[in-house]
């Protein structure tokens, strides 16, 4: 509804009273504000550096890059005043110009390149969407070639920030400048998802242009929209952006600055764009690297034109997972991931009591094809509720091949035979990737308390093998596994570790909102005897003892939910220790920024000890110190000056290292900042191309 909002003014604006409009534009804007998983201004995943990064020119931290967009020609009069504020500040810009709403003089195009600023195409007129059709646009598009041609300009931004990197083609230029990173209230409200330039490149056209994001927020949403009397937002986003080493890239409209104190209703002081500039000559002198449009467009050019979107075929992908979607992580981040570029990706997951059979979440399509309750105490019912779920999601994947074929079918284990879901659609030429999150044969003797001689888990090796054999690809979960299997399962080449790292979309720092004193030890994921809950829970009892504020809150479900309830009832610490139902990832996020620290007490048994948990990352990103069961897979990615040590499976030497860390206020503040910059290492948006080009290797014909 809000996006209709959006799109239903942007068609009527041009016939509506400018003050109605600016009223309307407000109100669509306080009703996407109210949207809780709103990424403005900042949205972490788009800090991704492009594959190769070695910086920017002169060893500079980030790009400053300067616009203008002159909409009427009241801004035109004004550009000479801003030109005067840059120049006396020692900055360079460029002016985007109308066509022809209004007259430009070929004194003033000479005078601008004179004085070292540069002039873009801003559309032939100010309205209207100029993509409405391919037709259309290359009509447009020779009029506007003409443009560039006699202003001697080589960038183009489209008016509204329409945009269709497709068509653009059809220009002569070395630059576009109609997106954004992230903008939900602008008409097309799609970014690009980076702070960094991109290379569009044309296999029809045989030619590429590079793409050049606004990354700050434009001056007249903040300052005539949201009625904004500092800078804030935008040196919050600038010092994020810093810290990211990106372009900061904005724009700034002439029309909009009021150079002589006028209080008009539609212009903001242009003392809010010079306190701006003088902030970043102030805070990061000889920091930053101010090019023009068309410079950081060569440069960029020149050195990553190897990376460029994909405007070829969008892909068609399944992901049939034996858990619920909303809380696996792993297969959210994938799913999202591949839809963010433009793929089309289908879940076949289970369902939840109350969920619906079929949803569309974040324009990802999900089919829930199966209950489950968590509670299975035997072999058998086990092995029944997979194998079930392996010939309903065949079913369901056979019939999705057949009405509309797949690229890829990405299968997640457990069960490593859930792989064969996908053989209709791999007969029928699609790919089949087979993502190991657990080893089924070690999670077997560890959830049954059995031992390797036994002859299931023999049979599940041998699954294990045919499974690994039949797929095209294998992503492995962490490097201990990686060794196992490539060791007993798979070649080498068709292998590749792919950890679960968190998403720092999701998972990052949080101001929190709870003003008490309490104490609270947090844990989330999996009720499960490797998890080690139990020695958690009676470590916790005698902190409780000398903290009576100290709180412990588990978040999740399994087999061990109830046992865990009546220890807690046997040791009476009922008042203190909470299990809480399981909560989507977002929710979850939002719950550990309350936290003081995280928790993950693993057992270090024969799964438990190579089971890389993600919490702890989750944890760290977030800036929450946490205390983690010394395991193998735990101490070969992690040490002691990022975590919190204790030996797997001793209930006093956790309650030693609790009460250690509860005293030290030093080391919370340690753990919380080194922490969180070990975890920027490995978070999604900067490991997720490794997922992608998996994908796109498998599906390029050679």
């Amino acid at each position: 509804m809000r996006k209709l909002n959006n799109l239903f003014y942007y068609q009527v604006k041009p016939i509506i009273p400018k003050r109605v409009r600016l009223g309307f534009r407000r109100h669509i804007v306080k009703q996407i504000m109210k949207n809780k998983e709103l990424k403005w201004p900042i949205d972490p995943s788009s800090a991704e550096r492009p594959e190769g990064w070695k910086g920017w020119p002169g060893g500079k931290r980030f790009a400053l890059v300067l616009t203008h967009d002159v909409e009427a020609a009241e801004g035109l009069k004004k550009c000479h005043k801003l030109m005067e504020l840059e120049e006396s500040l020692g900055f360079r810009s460029s002016f985007n110009l109308v066509a022809t709403d209004y007259e430009i003089s070929d004194e003033l195009v000479k005078e601008l390149k004179e004085r070292g600023f540069e002039i873009g195409v801003h559309g032939l007129k100010h309205k209207g969407n100029p993509f409405g059709s391919e037709s259309v646009f290359r009509k447009q598009a020779k009029e506007i070639n003409k443009y560039l041609k006699q202003w001697g300009s080589v960038g183009f931004r489209s008016p509204s920030m329409y945009h269709e990197l497709k068509m653009l083609h059809y220009l002569d230029i070395e630059y576009d400048a109609s997106t954004f990173d992230t903008d939900p209230f602008e008409p097309q409200p799609d970014g690009v998802g980076t702070i960094f330039p991109v290379w569009i490149y044309s296999d029809e056209h045989k030619k590429g242009y590079v793409e050049l994001p606004y990354t700050l927020p434009q001056d007249y949403l903040i300052f005539i929209i949201m009625r904004e009397k500092t800078t804030d937002i935008w040196t919050n986003k600038l010092d994020w952006i810093v810290s990211n080493g990106g372009m900061a890239l904005i724009i700034a409209h002439p029309d909009y600055m009021s150079f002589d104190n006028s209080k008009k209703y539609s212009e903001y002081p242009a003392e809010f764009y010079k306190r701006f500039l003088l902030y970043i000559k102030e805070k990061y002198a000889d920091q930053y690297w101010n090019p023009l449009p068309k410079e950081i467009a060569r440069f960029w050019k020149q050195n990553y034109s190897r990376r460029s979107i994909s405007l070829g075929k969008k892909l068609h992908i399944g992901m049939p997972v034996y858990s619920f979607y909303e809380s696996d992580n792993r297969v959210l981040r994938y799913a999202e991931a591949l839809s963010g570029r433009g793929d089309h990706v289908e879940i076949f997951a289970l369902k939840r009591f109350a969920q619906t059979d079929y949803e569309k979440l974040n324009n990802i399509d999900i089919y829930r094809i199966q209950p489950r309750h968590r509670d299975e105490k035997s072999r058998l019912s086990y092995l029944y509720r997979l194998i079930k779920f392996l010939f309903k999601s065949l079913y369901h994947v056979s019939k999705r091949q057949i009405q509309y074929p797949f690229d890829i079918v990405h299968v997640h284990s457990i069960p490593d035979f859930e792989v064969f879901s996908s053989l209709i659609a791999k007969l029928r030429g699609a790919k089949v990737i087979l993502d190991i999150h657990d080893l089924v044969p070690e999670l077997y003797i560890n959830k049954f308390n059995k031992k390797r001689s036994d002859l299931l888990y023999r049979i599940l090796i041998w699954i294990e093998k045919i499974s690994c054999k039949y797929a095209d690809h294998i992503i492995i979960s962490n490097h201990l596994w990686y060794e196992t299997i490539t060791k007993r399962s798979a070649e080498k080449n068709k292998c590749t570790v792919v950890l679960n790292y968190p998403d720092d979309s999701i998972f990052y720092p949080r101001a929190r909102k709870r003003k008490d004193d309490r104490f609270i030890m947090m844990y989330h994921g999996t009720f499960a005897r490797h998890q080690g809950l139990d020695i958690a829970i009676r470590a916790f009892v005698p902190v409780v003892k000398k903290f009576p504020n100290a709180e412990f809150h588990l978040y999740g479900g399994g087999s061990e939910k109830a046992e865990l309830v009546s220890l807690i009832k046997e040791l009476g610490a009922e008042k203190n220790i909470f299990i809480n139902d399981p909560v989507s990832i977002r929710q979850i996020a939002e719950i550990i920024a309350e936290a003081d620290i995280g928790i993950v007490p693993k057992l270090d048994d024969a799964f438990g000890g190579e089971a890389f948990s993600t919490k702890i990352l989750e944890f760290m990103s977030s800036g929450i110190p946490v205390v983690v069961s010394a395991t193998r897979i735990d101490k070969y990615y992690f040490n002691e000056s990022v975590v919190k040590f204790f030996k797997p499976g001793d209930v006093n030497d956790l309650t030693k290292c609790l009460f250690e860390i509860i005293n030290d206020k030093k080391m919370l503040m340690r753990l919380s900042k080194d922490g969180m910059q070990f975890a920027r290492r490995y978070s999604w948006s900067l490991n997720k191309i490794k997922y992608l080009e998996i994908v796109d290797k498998l599906t390029t014909k050679k």
